[in-house]
């Protein structure tokens, strides 16, 4: 069931033969979300010594979706993270990630990401373009996502689920700290896979 239009270079008359067919229940999930941040998780892995992976995640984040299943190229999403919420499960090392050698999370509490574009890639997955804001720096970002369902929770929530997740330079961002390993090569790799595990409650609608 796809949430994001394939772009395409159809006809307008091909267009609107596709929106007349809109599967109802993709149009039934149109409407506002927000990220339920004690069922969603947004993590990290990179390289360490060059020999193993350090995984991280960060505890606190907000964030809200925006589905329109009828023109499914008009939905959003936005997401911020607090940077003190970074959790490695080692306390030293989550306090120099804080500090001014990484993220400086006294000047920079924020990372965020705001959604500019979507598109079907295959089948329920996809991919979501925007800006990803670190400390100071605004670049662009793709991010790989599937679709893995809705359903009513036990409360009689209407919720959606999505699974994705990216690679970065965190170099593009400013993020530039390293050491050299005696035996060569460095203590950090650059290269960062970001992970997104969503899930997303519908909002009533509002009154007119």
């Amino acid at each position: 069931m796809g949430l994001f239009n394939r772009r395409n270079n159809e006809s307008a008359a091909a267009t609107a033969v596709a929106t007349a067919t809109v599967d109802p229940q993709l149009a039934a999930l149109s409407g506002d979300y927000t990220i339920d941040p004690a069922h969603s998780s947004i993590g990290f892995t990179v390289r360490h010594a060059m020999v193993t992976n350090v995984r991280g995640s960060f505890g606190s984040h907000q964030g809200t979706l925006s589905l329109d299943g009828t023109d499914p190229s008009r939905s959003s999403a936005v997401i911020d993270v607090d940077i003190a919420s970074i959790d490695t499960g080692i306390a030293d090392r989550d306090g120099h990630l804080r500090s001014g050698d990484f993220f400086d999370a006294e000047n920079f509490p924020r990372m965020s990401f705001r959604s500019t574009g979507a598109e079907q890639v295959d089948g329920d997955r996809y991919r979501i373009t925007g800006d990803l804001t670190i400390k100071d720096v605004t670049r662009p970002l793709s991010i790989d996502l599937e679709f893995q369902g809705s359903a009513t929770d036990v409360y009689g929530n209407e919720r959606v689920g999505f699974e994705g997740s990216t690679e970065i330079l965190r170099s593009d961002w400013g993020l530039t700290w390293n050491a050299a390993l005696e035996a060569g090569g460095v203590m950090v790799s650059d290269k960062v896979k970001l992970t997104f595990d969503i899930s997303a409650i519908k909002l009533a609608p509002q009154a007119a």
